[in-house]
């Protein structure tokens, strides 16, 4: 079973401790996914304006909380 898999049952979940550990989880994987999704674009030679279209939110936005991470490319076959 993935970490998606599993998260998604938890948000299921009628005990709102474990819905919430859930929510939380899935903010934090949501997170690392974007990273590794602008460092892949950047390093394809995408703009910050087609980051920030793409994620539906301003140039400035994208630029602000992406540029200092370090942040590595999305490798197929990576969960």
């Amino acid at each position: 079973m993935t970490t998606a898999t599993r998260l998604a049952e938890a948000v299921d979940s009628r005990d709102p401790a474990v819905g919430l550990a859930a929510v939380a989880a899935l903010r934090r994987l949501l997170e690392e996914v974007e990273a590794a999704h602008v460092g892949n674009a950047r390093a394809q030679g995408w703009s910050w304006e087609a980051i920030a279209a793409a994620l539906g939110v301003k140039r400035q936005t994208a630029h602000r909380k992406h540029a200092r991470r370090i942040i590595t490319p999305v490798t197929e076959g990576h969960e």
